[in-house]
């Protein structure tokens, strides 16, 4: 069932349930009144005919029958009955006196006074007092009168519910296609944005309402999409040109060399050059690799407890076996008290990637091969700052350098493929962390990590 039809529906459901009952609450409080105030009216006619009986200057019985008779007051089927003590009866309207037994003269006599029915009538019974001698007068009658009031005010009520029930279905449906139009407007919008299209947006219509909120957050994410998706596209496109480079130059080489016979050093040398490139696109892989599993769910990773120290110790030992020329200085600000301040939870291989990527960034464009790294304890956070000495980087490209396959303008004779930074900022951002950077060209830069202690929890 459509949204439209379930709340009109559910409108109509609530608003026919109170109407309902405040039918039924005023049609049984009027015939309650109706009730109460005919029973008083009997009562009113029975003490009033006892007493023109008995009074001083007392009516004749056959001529207060005969003024009863022609009186434009009398009720329907108004039977009058008088009985004395020994339940004789002494005054008698009409005919049909109601039957009465033994029990109920004595509750009336008892209660001094009682209302009951018998089938249509309502009878009322009173005890009457008249010179110390005890009387029970019973008056009956119909209330046709009130009954057909009551019955008219039914039909009333019930045509009006049925009425009402039908006009708030027909609004209920009306405000429900209004209200719910800047819903199928959003539905249309989305359903014409593909992968062609990503840069469209839904409108927001008023900026206010939860539909405006539904429209903002679904902008929100087509934005990220966009960017995920254009990230894709160049992601795919950088990573072919660097692998294509060193096949296109092995393919060459091949080639070449197959074109005429060649000596063993010939051969050794294409050999070499084409092992080279091998390597360069073993090292692309790895990279690209790495960068994808960083960009993965974090709840996907093993966080465990590393001592920040001694990892910084295991990459530069790996670096400086992998580049003997190179010089790490990993120097302390300060002493800590207590050993667990150097603690936190994190994925000790990529930490230990982002780390070796900065020192051997650092070694690689400095002339002295050198880069010095600062560790800082703090309460609530780790420090790390890797300075080298090196080229540095433009203004321009320092808003870039953490996006894969970028490389500022000043570096790009230095072998490399623009991925370690953008790997580096990867892992960072997995553990919560902030990495910034200031340099000056031609004097170096410094990279500041910071990581929280409680990444993990």
């Amino acid at each position: 069932m459509k949204i439209r039809n379930k709340l009109a529906f559910l409108f109509a459901v609530i608003v026919a349930s109170l109407l309902l009952g405040f039918s039924v609450t005023v049609y049984f409080t009027l015939a309650s009144y109706r009730k109460q105030a005919f029973y008083e009216r009997l009562e009113d006619k029975a003490v009033t005919t006892a007493e023109l009986l008995f009074d001083d200057d007392g009516v004749d019985p056959h001529l207060l029958k005969l003024f009863d008779k022609k009186n434009i007051t009398t009720l329907d089927q108004e039977e009058i009955t008088l009985y004395d003590s020994l339940d004789r009866i002494v005054y008698d309207s009409g005919h049909d006196h109601i039957n009465i037994s033994k029990p109920l003269f004595q509750r009336i006599r008892s209660q001094k006074s009682i209302r009951f029915r018998q089938g249509e009538n309502e009878i009322v019974g009173v005890l009457f007092l008249f010179d110390h001698h005890p009387y029970v007068v019973i008056a009956s009658a119909v209330d046709l009168y009130g009954k057909n009031k009551l019955d008219f005010l039914a039909l009333v009520l019930l045509i009006g519910w049925l009425l009402s029930i039908g006009i708030v279905i027909a609004l209920g449906f009306s405000f429900a296609g209004k209200a719910l139009q800047p819903m199928a407007e959003v539905i249309d919008q989305m359903d014409r944005i593909t992968a062609s299209n990503l840069n469209s947006r839904v409108q927001t219509g008023n900026g206010k309402d939860e539909i405006a909120q539904l429209a903002l957050i679904f902008n929100r994410m087509l934005a990220r999409l966009e960017e995920a998706f254009l990230f894709q596209k160049s992601f795919v496109s950088n990573a072919s040109h660097e692998i294509r480079t060193p096949l296109t130059a092995i393919t060459g080489q091949i080639e070449v060399t197959l074109l005429q016979d060649r000596n063993g050093e010939e051969y050794r040398s294409v050999l070499g050059s084409v092992l080279e490139d091998v390597r360069t696109i073993t090292h692309l892989a790895n990279g690209l690799l790495e960068l994808t599993q960083a960009s993965a769910d974090v709840s996907t990773f093993l966080f465990t407890e590393i001592r920040v120290d001694e990892l910084l110790w295991q990459a530069q030992a790996e670096l400086l076996k992998k580049q003997p020329g190179y010089t790490v200085a990993i120097d302390f600000d300060g002493l800590w008290d207590d050993e667990a301040d150097c603690i936190l939870m994190g994925s000790e291989p990529l930490l230990r990637i982002a780390f070796l990527n900065l020192m051997e960034n650092g070694c690689k464009f400095s002339s002295d091969r050198q880069v010095g790294v600062l560790l800082k304890v703090e309460r609530s956070r780790i420090t790390l700052r890797f300075t080298d000495h090196g080229l540095g980087i433009e203004e321009k490209d320092l808003a870039h350098i953490f996006e894969p396959f970028y490389r500022s303008a000043n570096a790009k004779h230095i072998t490399g493929h623009g991925v370690g930074l953008a790997l580096t900022a990867r892992v960072i951002g997995l553990h919560r962390g902030r990495i910034e950077v200031a340099s000056q060209t031609g004097q170096g830069s410094t990279f500041t990590v910071v990581l929280p202690h409680g990444i993990g929890s």
